[in-house]
């Protein structure tokens, strides 16, 4: 049977939002695989969305970027209200927020964070909590919308959680990328923090702040939807790896050298977390 016209425009949109998530990343990319398929098409819409909005702060150094960054936030909009954009991202997104009754706020608060990344800011703690809510862990709640499918009670129940889940995403990143951070882009997010004195007691008073946000994270993921549950868990257990990896280096070395997780490493996990979630233990 022949699409019409406007199905096979938001198919094909969908479909670029979800070549954005293979190019980008691969680990959120298998993470995604490993869900329900009623769930991959709006997740890569989210990330197409978050994914490009971040591009525009991080990587279009010879363009004007706060104008590059205020149009796409009005094309957003419209996005959003029109029910239409020729952006293909912008439509992919659109076509979930309306859906899946995305709130406003969170789309407010994460471009405000990108334009954050454009102000030579020196974080005191209000504005790095600001900053995590809006670059992260609304993020997760645009999720939790797509995932909680109108369960309203449900989406209440696992906010909290899923706000600590993006948190530690967020702050894991920040850990492994704080040499690139500072010297590409002159940032160094964590309050309080001088990248040139950055010792292991620094290191080690943000590792305890990141275990908390990981430990209240868990029992969130135990009560998402089982077609959901996977690929969460799975990002969750790889941000671990990460973090874990990060915790028993020094603080030179991680001012030195970005932390990865091989290929090899990520691929156990997904088959440690396989063997776990087909016998009920996550």
């Amino acid at each position: 049977m022949t699409q019409s016209p406007m199905n096979l425009f938001d198919t094909t949109t969908l479909e670029c939002s979800k070549l954005i998530t293979q190019r980008y990343s691969t680990s959120f990319t298998l993470g995604i695989k490993t869900m329900h398929p009623r769930f991959h098409d709006p997740i890569y819409a989210i990330y197409g969305f978050v994914r490009f909005a971040d591009e525009i702060v991080d990587t279009f150094h010879t363009h004007d970027k706060a104008a590059l960054l205020e149009r796409f936030r009005q094309e957003t909009y419209q996005a959003i209200e029109e029910r239409i954009s020729l952006n293909p991202v912008l439509h992919a997104f659109q076509i979930v927020v309306n859906q899946y009754g995305i709130d406003l706020e969170y789309i407010d608060a994460f471009l405000h964070s990108m334009e954050m990344d454009l102000l030579d800011h020196k974080y005191d703690c209000d504005l790095y909590d600001e900053y995590i809510y809006g670059s992260a862990e609304v993020v997760g709640l645009m999720c939790l919308r797509v995932f909680c499918e109108g369960d309203e009670a449900m989406f209440e129940r696992l906010k909290a959680p899923a706000c600590s889940l993006g948190a530690a995403f967020q702050k894991v990143n920040f850990l492994r990328d704080i040499r690139s951070d500072f010297h590409d882009r002159g940032r160094v997010y964590f309050p309080q923090v001088d990248f040139i004195s950055f010792c292991n007691k620094d290191k080690e008073e943000i590792e305890a702040d990141i275990q908390k946000d990981f430990d209240d994270a868990y029992q969130g993921i135990l009560g998402l939807p089982k077609g959901a549950r996977l690929g969460v868990y799975l990002a969750y257990i790889y941000y671990l790896k990460l973090f874990k990896k990060i915790k028993e280096l020094p603080a030179a070395h991680i001012m030195a050298e970005r932390v990865r997780v091989p290929d090899n490493t990520k691929l156990a996990l997904l088959l440690g977390s396989y063997i776990r979630y087909q016998f009920n233990t996550i």
